[in-house]
């Protein structure tokens, strides 16, 4: 029988090698970033069309490249970045495979021009399907200019694979800013489609922070700075104020290289210990410098995973320094209890409070007036007084938490109500989460916050396929500054978010206009709403499942549902449960947990030895 192992052509081995390495447009963004990072620049410029589709071009002023090592950069495992392997242990450079650009000539049509510093010309090197198509002098700058175009032109069905625009530039950004991030030396800039996105001037790592992060980050980090001759930490943590409702900002750089670790983010989490919500999350951006012997960041083809070879250590290094920094900066409430020196003097604290002054004092009327009812502004009460309904004039009448359930209930036909189950008049609400709704058949236990969002969940859905979805006019418009990242999804999402009742405009500068909100949202929350609408959309993109418009309502049903611990009168918790029933799929929540527990009289019959 013929032998029927062979060696695979070079064009397909590169394409198998280009899926490690290249899964997207930002994949590449990352690799090309890194190496003019490598390459010693002080100003590194990323320009995209189409989400880095059609074309990506890095321009650096780095230290460019020799024709020889020009053309050798796009073979295989090719790399100035290792010589032995005892190197692997010692890495400090961002790249070292030798597999970036070899994976991405196999994947698009690449062209690079070099120069270094001492040379007359520069080279122009043309590859295509990993093939080398022209090489020759040319006239450029010092430095690297290197532009890749039509991404996986060469393999379509990969091509096929890649979401919207939108979601493609949302990682490129992300991308983008995990390297400016670490290195606040160099400047960068990202335009895409002729508009820039982002300009970042050299600074101190502070202003690179508050310049991707935005400037509202400013009175809310504190700083983390711990050194040791094991390992040193230094950056910025949240404070408890700027946590948010999902893993929104979080960055850990390990020799300023990003990473992602749940052991070294669950570190910073217990240092906050019960200084966060049990929902909430911290920020932070942390940089941790340690000597590269002790950890691998060879284990994964995106480097973003490494082992420590100790990692409790680590970890325990992590909390300590997060503790230090809050406590140092007082982020724990505290009092004063020391006095002024004047006030010190004073006859009042200085001299002694006799028996005749305590009588003296006890007896007046005004003593009696703060103390009678402990209220300064007690009136008694008088027959012939016509103030005796004052404070029921003057008193604002706030929405109570009836009135918002029933806002925000279903608009249904009345004539649904007669197939609801029948409960009892009274219904009994446990540790302000669940409810008690007694039958003839037995009982049901109904979890507020579940039923709630079932209910908010098939109004919010029948209004995003409304005509003229109901929305309430601000008397004054709001002003919204975001982040870059955030601008961008926001702006995507305009059309999804109008639908459902929210009128936003674009107002540049990644500011927005809002005029209105859907119309039974609590008028006065509009920044935070968007905000935290724009965070928990976040938590659904790896979702491919579920459209931009159902992640919305699932989104705006979640953050507006009544939440587990608020109290609900017996009206309130009637209202919530006829709504609930009214819905066409009232056991479940959107996301597949229930809404309540039946428990029928023969069950618990059962429970008791009677059957």
């Amino acid at each position: 029988m013929a032998d029927i192992i062979t060696l695979l052509p070079d064009s397909i081995a590169n394409q198998i090698a280009a899926g490690e390495v290249i899964q997207r447009p930002a994949s590449a963004v990352k690799e090309l970033l890194e190496n003019a990072v490598d390459a010693g620049a002080t100003s590194i410029k990323l320009i995209i069309a189409d989400a880095g589709k059609s074309l990506i071009t890095v321009i650096d002023n780095g230290k460019g490249m020799s024709e020889t090592d020009a053309r050798m950069a796009f073979e295989r495992h090719a790399t100035s970045k290792i010589k032995k392997i005892d190197d692997l242990f010692t890495i400090k450079t961002m790249g070292f495979r030798g597999e970036a650009l070899a994976s991405i000539a196999a994947v698009a049509q690449v062209t690079l021009k070099t120069k270094r510093q001492d040379d007359e010309v520069g080279t122009l090197i043309e590859v295509e399907n990993s093939q080398v198509i022209k090489q020759e002098p040319c006239a450029c700058n010092v430095g690297t200019t290197i532009t890749m175009k039509n991404l996986f032109f060469n393999v379509p069905a990969r091509r096929n694979f890649l979401k919207s625009n939108a979601a493609e530039l949302k990682h490129i950004i992300d991308e983008f800013i995990r390297v400016a991030m670490s290195f606040p030396e160099i400047f960068f800039s990202l335009t895409s489609n002729e508009q820039q996105v982002f300009h970042l001037e050299t600074g101190s790592i502070k202003q690179r922070v508050l310049q991707i992060l935005g400037n509202h980050y400013n009175a809310k980090l504190v700083a983390v700075n711990e050194q040791t001759d094991y390992m040193n930490i230094f950056g910025f943590v949240g404070k408890p104020e700027a946590a948010k409702k999902t893993r929104g900002d979080q960055y850990f750089f390990i020799n300023n290289r990003f990473i992602k670790s749940a052991y070294l983010n669950h570190a910073v989490n217990s240092a906050f210990d019960n200084m966060l919500a049990k929902d909430s999350f911290p920020s932070y951006v942390l940089f941790i410098d340690l000597d590269p012997s002790q950890i691998d960041i060879n284990v994964h083809p995106t480097k973003q995973e490494i082992k420590f070879e100790d990692e409790k250590i680590v970890y325990a290094f992590v909390q300590a320094a997060v503790k230090h920094a809050l406590a140092q900066f007082s982020i724990a409430p505290s009092l004063d209890f020391t006095l002024n020196a004047e006030i010190q003097s004073l006859d009042a604290v200085a001299k002694p409070f006799t028996t005749a002054k305590k009588e003296a004092t006890t007896t007046s009327p005004i003593f009696k007036t703060f103390t009678g009812k402990h209220q300064a502004h007690k009136i008694e009460p008088n027959e012939k007084s016509e103030l005796s309904h004052w404070k029921d004039f003057f008193t604002k009448k706030e929405t109570t938490t009836e009135q918002v359930i029933e806002q925000k209930t279903i608009t249904q036909d009345p004539s649904l109500l007669h197939s609801l189950p029948k409960f009892a008049n009274t219904y009994i609400q446990i540790h302000n989460t669940y409810i008690i709704a007694a039958n003839n058949n037995g009982f049901m236990l109904v979890h507020q916050q579940h039923a709630h969002e079932r209910v908010l969940y098939e109004k919010y859905t029948a209004q995003s396929h409304s005509k003229q979805p109901a929305t309430q006019k601000s008397l004054f418009p709001i002003t919204l500054s975001l982040a870059t990242a955030d601008a961008i999804l926001l702006e995507d999402l305009l059309p999804e978010i109008i639908a459902i009742g929210y009128q936003i405009e674009p107002f540049g500068n990644n500011t927005f206009i809002i005029q209105g909100i859907p119309a039974d949202i609590t008028a006065g929350n509009e920044k935070h709403s968007i905000e935290l609408l724009l965070e928990q959309f976040k938590h659904f993109s790896s979702e491919i499942k579920y459209s931009k418009r159902e992640k919305i309502v699932r989104c705006l049903s979640r953050q507006h549902a009544i939440k587990a611990g608020t109290y609900l009168t017996q009206k309130e918790m009637q209202v919530l449960i006829e709504s609930l029933f009214m819905c066409s799929t009232p056991n479940i929540t959107p996301t597949g947990h229930p809404t309540y527990i039946e428990y029928k009289e023969n069950y618990l019959a059962s429970l008791f030895g009677k059957v």
